[in-house]
């Protein structure tokens, strides 16, 4: 590890300012059809190289699909969606051995491959199928791998699960749980547009002509630029600073402050602080830095959080946000000891 303030060769600048010119490119290509949501399109580009998933929550028509769709497009990757149901098989999404006859008239098993066999998958309304189901999202999302019967099947590289989930309707959903929410790397509340972005939608999408995406880079570029986010160096002193908020989350930690002994039932396991220190390295590299800032640390940090904080019986009486409750941990945590 190496201090903030420590200055990379010629050689790492100029791959730092490749990746910061290539994620903008990104960023503007999503940008011709996702109008405003700069954050949830910054947010979702960041856990992509990171390596991770995303759980998006908010209600239908905000276009969520077409943010995927158009990433999809942007990368030169495939892409498939799954729609969640109650009646949703584990098999409807990892596929599963049938019996096919070959040109010898033979009859012998074939793996016929499901949805969950894309680079970038979206499961649309992830909690309107049952607990069975969405556990087969769970080795997928960890694993890079599906198992049917004995045979273990690897999934294709880069892989990238968009998890959507409607706040509003709670009638016949599963509330997802908590093992499967710490896979996601971060939660984004997708926003309603204003008015203002509410016009720019009506005049992009109720036209004859729409906006045409076109591939920035392709999948060798991606995997390059996830590889080299995982180089960028962490200050020992910034990573103590990711810790102490993790453990502010936690209602029996001495340094828990108020707010969560109130209303905290269990705080965030350690892939909270995994996931504020992978999305704060690309953070830092789309910024145009070679190291990890207190600020990368915050800006992750709500993101990251919001859905390994669990409340307690209080907290949900009271309506109480962990958006809240996150933002006051971070106010609460001095960046040094």
């Amino acid at each position: 590890m190496s201090s903030e303030n420590t200055a990379p060769d010629a050689s790492v600048q100029a791959k730092v300012q490749a990746f910061q010119k290539d994620a903008g490119r990104i960023r503007e290509e999503v940008g011709k059809m996702i109008v405003g949501q700069r954050d949830i399109i910054n947010g979702v580009i960041q856990v992509m190289l990171a390596g991770g998933n995303v759980l998006l929550e908010g209600v239908p028509g905000l276009g969520k699909t077409m943010l995927v769709r158009t990433l999809s497009e942007a990368l030169g990757l495939n892409f498939s969606r799954i729609q969640f149901t109650p009646d949703l098989m584990p098999t409807d999404i990892v596929g599963a051995t049938i019996i096919v006859e070959g040109e010898d008239r033979q009859k012998h098993f074939k793996f016929e491959r499901g949805p969950i066999f894309s680079n970038i998958v979206l499961a649309d309304e992830v909690n309107r199928a049952t607990p069975k189901t969405q556990s087969a999202m769970l080795e997928a999302m960890q694993e890079r791998s599906v198992t049917v019967g004995k045979e273990t099947y690897k999934l294709d590289d880069p892989f990238f699960v968009l998890a959507t989930q409607n706040p509003l309707e709670m009638e016949g959903t599963y509330p997802l749980p908590e093992a499967q929410l710490d896979r996601f790397l971060f939660k984004l509340v997708v926003k309603f547009p204003d008015l203002e972005e509410l016009h720019s939608i009506m005049e992009r999408t109720t036209q004859v002509s729409q906006p045409e995406v076109n591939p920035v880079i392709d999948k060798a570029r991606l995997l390059e630029m996830k590889r080299f986010a995982r180089e960028v160096p962490v200050a020992r002193h910034v990573q103590d600073y990711a810790l102490r908020i993790l453990q502010g989350t936690h209602p029996e930690h001495p340094g828990a402050p108020d707010i969560t002994r109130k209303y905290v039932r269990f705080g965030s396991s350690p892939r909270g602080a995994q996931a504020i220190m992978t999305t704060a390295r690309v953070r830092a590299l789309i910024e145009g830095r070679f190291n990890v800032s207190s600020e990368d640390v915050r800006r992750s940090a709500q993101n990251a959080l919001r859905h390994r904080v669990i409340l307690n019986f209080e907290g949900e009486a009271e309506g109480v946000s962990t958006d809240t409750i996150v933002q006051k941990i971070i106010e609460a945590t001095p960046e040094s000891t």
